[in-house]
């Protein structure tokens, strides 16, 4: 069922049909890492990083908070990543926007599905669940007879009163979407060796390899003929220990403690800026947002569309993505 949405465009208030949210949720990269030499975009140049990197850059909130003296100064070009470059030039993709914690994968998983963490850097028991969220916006979607899907991740092991059913692999979404059959929310986590998350382990951390994953995803709701009826919304959880020269707004201090003493009264939100690409037949074509956008703007987005009220104040006095989209253009076609 298509949800009826009424979304500011250049001061015109504009009814359309989306019937189906994609977040696709990506590893480790700040803004100027992947974009910095896109044209048009608040980027700079760096020194070029071999791909994939030699080792994962420390990126703990305490890592943050000495970011520029000690993050990484390298980043990736056009020919490293060449699908999401194409993604921005044909559809929108933002220069503002944030990470919600200025910390690790963990609290930004849990900003984008529930606008709150009680954490600022990853938990001990990394992926298990050490705490629950009572809120959340699968919570919200259920409640309001809404339908929704996490593919692979692990923030939904600390969202309480959901129906776990949907929680599935990350395989699951390519089939799902290649069948025509989407929920009206999806969050697609990337498994390993694909989620383009610098070395560790035996994952090999190649963004070229990575960014191709993301792009079959894409493939399988164009194929699906879901191409009229959606959003997709490409970003990447946090800044990874990559530099990125745009210090991000102090929003929020944190005063919940953590691993030392001295995280009370440092900034908890917003984070470093990441890449966010927004596809979708009504999205701007060609277009750099230059509005402040951040994790917590997707849910606004999805609470707007699907007609849920915000959790927190964070969600409701979030942006909502509004400005990078023209309901009354030709539909854009598909990648």
């Amino acid at each position: 069922m298509s949800a009826q949405v009424v979304l500011p465009r250049r001061g015109v208030m504009t009814t359309t049909a989306v019937e189906h949210v994609v977040i696709i949720m990506k590893e480790n990269h700040t803004f100027d890492n992947y974009f910095g030499t896109f044209p048009g975009a608040n980027g700079i140049r760096m020194p070029r990083s071999p791909n994939p990197p030699p080792r994962d850059p420390n990126h703990t909130h305490a890592a943050w908070l000495t970011r520029d003296t000690t993050s990484v100064r390298e980043q990736f070009v056009e020919q490293d990543i060449p699908a999401y470059f194409d993604y921005a030039r044909k559809f929108t993709l933002c220069d503002n926007y944030y990470t919600d914690v200025a910390g690790p994968s963990t609290p930004n998983h849990l900003m984008v599905v529930a606008a709150d963490s009680p954490v600022i850097d990853n938990p001990p028991h990394f992926g298990t669940a050490s705490f629950m969220l009572s809120s959340s916006l699968p919570l919200s979607l259920e409640k309001a007879g809404r339908t929704w899907k996490s593919y692979g991740g692990f923030a939904m092991n600390y969202m309480s009163g959901i129906n776990a059913k949907w929680k599935q692999t990350s395989a699951q979404f390519k089939a799902d979407a290649n069948a025509g059959n989407l929920a009206d929310v999806s969050w697609v986590w990337a498994p390993g060796q694909y989620d383009e998350h610098p070395p560790f382990g035996s994952v090999n951390g190649n963004v070229t390899v990575g960014m191709q994953w993301t792009v079959d995803q894409v493939a399988a709701l164009v194929a699906g003929g879901l191409w009229q009826k959606s959003v997709v919304f490409i970003t990447w959880d946090d800044w990874g220990g990559w530099y990125d020269h745009v210090n991000p707004p102090n929003v929020e201090t944190w005063t919940g403690g953590g691993a030392s003493p001295s995280y009370n009264g440092t900034q908890f939100r917003y984070g470093s800026r990441v890449g966010c690409l927004v596809l979708g037949p009504h999205v701007k074509g060609g277009y750099v947002s230059k509005a402040l956008h951040s994790h917590v703007s997707l849910v606004k987005f999805c609470e707007t569309i699907f007609g849920v009220k915000p959790m927190n104040a964070r969600d409701a006095s979030a942006d909502g993505m509004s400005d990078c989209f023209d309901f009354a253009q030709s539909p854009l076609a598909p990648p």
